[in-house]
């Protein structure tokens, strides 16, 4: 009887973990699956711009790539922007969905997918137009979509990448970074203004005063409130609910998509 008992222990130990295996096996395929898919859009529908000093540009600052956005909106109407840091992994479409569910469970192209889209706040205003917007990503465990914005915790991390860039058909954007750290999915830090005003003042000076790093970026004259910013978030795992931030300001560059546009 006793063996008969651990014989069906040590079968169903055996099952579980199997089954253990194969449920790691299937994530780490979706890790490499979802890597492939963005490493391919990366190559298909951008390219490097060739540096040019002020001088050739005739002052004008030029995003570091062009963005083939319609070519990209026949895959996806929802695609609205491409989000970019130079030296980093970020460098993916940024998509607009009908909700703030869809794009936490689907790529780009709309495959189901467990590291989803980096993607809008659908209660912001299309077009970047909001005071704030806020945009959200994955914490993946493979570092990839938006797990590393913890790395600018760390000064030194921040002062190799002070800048990251956002294009989109109409216009692209230098963002400033001036503010990282840990909060609450709950906190103040989620409220949304659409138009300058006194309360928009403060949230910029409280979101300074709380980053993990320093930059000139953050001071009073530099938080301009009749400008418009970006809140990058994601998760993080040191308390329930917890959510790492990266505060930008919206700088506008003098190309679309990369390419230079008229003055």
């Amino acid at each position: 009887m006793r063996k008969a008992i651990s014989r069906i222990i040590v079968t169903i130990l055996l099952i579980l973990f199997i089954g253990s295996v194969a449920a790691i096996l299937f994530i780490l395929k979706q890790y490499r699956d979802d890597e492939a898919v963005y490493g391919q859009a990366a190559g298909q529908f951008t390219m490097e711009n060739e540096p040019a000093a002020p001088a050739d540009n005739g002052g004008a600052e030029i995003a570091p790539i062009t963005v083939d956005f319609e070519a990209l909106k026949k895959v996806n109407e929802d695609v609205i922007g491409w989000i970019y840091c130079e030296d980093t992994v970020i460098d993916y479409p940024v998509l607009r969905g009908e909700d703030n569910d869809y794009y936490l469970h689907h790529t780009y192209d709309g495959k189901s997918s467990i590291s989803g889209s980096i993607f809008v706040d659908t209660n912001n205003r299309p077009g970047f137009v909001d005071s704030n917007t806020v945009i959200y990503g994955h914490h993946m465990k493979n570092k990839s979509m938006f797990a590393t914005i913890s790395n600018w915790a760390d000064q030194d991390y921040y002062e190799e990448h002070p800048i990251m860039w956002l294009l989109t058909p109409e216009r692209d954007y230098k963002i400033v970074l001036f503010s990282e750290y840990t909060t609450s999915a709950y906190s103040d830090t989620y409220l949304m203004y659409q138009a300058p005003c006194p309360e928009l003042d403060e949230y910029l000076q409280r979101a300074a005063k709380q980053s993990n790093f320093k930059s000139d970026a953050q001071a009073p004259e530099q938080l301009d409130g009749n400008a418009r910013y970006v809140l990058l978030s994601t998760c993080a795992y040191v308390f329930d609910d917890a959510r790492d931030v990266l505060h930008g300001k919206l700088v506008p560059a003098d190309s679309a998509g990369g390419v230079a546009v008229a003055q």
